[in-house]
């Protein structure tokens, strides 16, 4: 019987008539390639696609971001509105209530651009940095020479960005 199963087994690895390798013709290997070359010409129309509707999309988004940056500042600002056109409606108001509402008007103010990080520059006393200041004169001053010893407008910084200089007054010094 182990006779029988070698047989076999070499009858199975001995090539047979009925098996017959053949080479593709090139006709044929042609038709494959260009099946192929189709295939990733059609991945790549997409993928161009996918990229060009990608960059439209981000292009849409950063136009919306920049049209409607400053909807949660204005919002802010409409309850300081409300409250100037509050006091414009009185009809005797007194010099005090006036006082008052302007205070109140201004609380609101510095509340909404502290919430959104707009801090006033005042440099009174401080070094002279022109970053931040803006000198308009030298004046003669018992502080150090580039003090700033008059503060004529206060600045503006958003965040860690100047928006507006402090307009001031530095000193001389003394030579």
């Amino acid at each position: 019987m182990q006779d029988d199963i070698e047989i076999n087994a070499d009858a199975a690895n001995a090539p047979t008539a009925h098996t017959k390798e053949t080479m593709p013709s090139l006709e044929e290997m042609l038709k494959a390639s260009e099946l192929v070359a189709a295939e990733h010409h059609d991945a790549w129309l997409r993928a161009k696609a996918e990229t060009e509707n990608m960059r439209r999309r981000a292009a849409d988004d950063v136009d919306k971001a920049r049209k409607f940056a400053v909807e949660h500042f204005a919002s802010e600002l409409m309850a300081v509105k409300d409250s100037l056109e509050a006091a414009l409606t009185v009809e005797s108001p007194s010099v005090e209530n006036m006082k008052d509402g302007v205070e109140l008007t201004l609380k609101q103010l510095v509340a909404a651009f502290a919430k959104f990080n707009l801090n006033e520059i005042n440099p009174l006393g401080e070094k002279f940095d022109p970053h931040q200041h803006q000198a308009i004169q030298m004046i003669e001053s018992d502080q150090p020479a580039n003090t700033v010893v008059t503060v004529l407008q206060k600045g503006y910084r958003l965040h860690e960005r100047t928006l507006r200089p402090a307009l001031v007054m530095v000193a001389k010094g003394t030579d």
